[in-house]
């Protein structure tokens, strides 16, 4: 345990050496990739009087909607077909998707389903939030869903002041969102 809380150490000392050096006032993480509604990234701040990492992973509302439509949809499969595993997607020789076998095509149609029926009835809703986790693995965790529609370093940067500052809003109003499909997206 004690082993555990060196490495701790040692590498939240790590990130702050390099955030330091950052152009910004964050730096990504290595090895997730960000995208335009989702990032893992680090910073620094304040918490409890002492300077600390923040490990922190910020999404946009949308994705954490389909996400949570998702592990809906995956749980309602894995009930209604007792021999229900995550599909797998292989690729052949030349790079394309192998189909997918009879099972693996009723559940991925059922999961379709349950997704769309949820969506039509609002039934998931999702709102602004920070949750704070002192328990991870590099100085203190941050899960963070804004309701934006394109993630940026600005927005990134703009979260970071208003965070450190104590300054920021979150909106409470409850969001529900369609499904993007390629016809649809914006």
């Amino acid at each position: 345990m004690k082993h555990q809380a060196l490495n701790k150490n040692h590498r939240a000392e790590e990130l702050k050496v390099k955030i330091q050096k950052a152009s910004g006032a964050f730096i990504y993480d290595a090895e997730d990739e960000p995208s335009d509604e989702y990032a893992h990234f680090y910073f620094l701040g304040n918490h409890e009087g002492r300077e600390v990492v923040y490990d922190a992973v910020l999404y946009t509302l949308r994705l954490q909607h389909e996400s949570e439509l998702f592990e809906i949809a995956e749980h309602k499969a894995a009930e209604q077909f007792p021999e229900y595993k995550k599909i797998q997607y292989e690729e052949d020789e030349n790079g394309n998707l192998k189909p997918l076998d009879d099972l693996e095509e009723r559940i991925g149609l059922y999961m379709a389903e349950v997704m769309m029926e949820l969506e039509e009835e609002g039934s998931v809703k999702v709102k602004e939030h920070v949750d704070i986790d002192l328990n991870n693995e590099v100085g203190v965790g941050l899960d963070i869903g804004l309701n934006i529609d394109k993630l940026s370093p600005k927005i990134i940067e703009s979260f970071i002041h208003d965070f450190n500052r104590d300054q920021l809003k979150l909106d409470d109003t409850l969001y529900t969102f369609e499904t993007q499909t390629p016809d649809n997206k914006d």
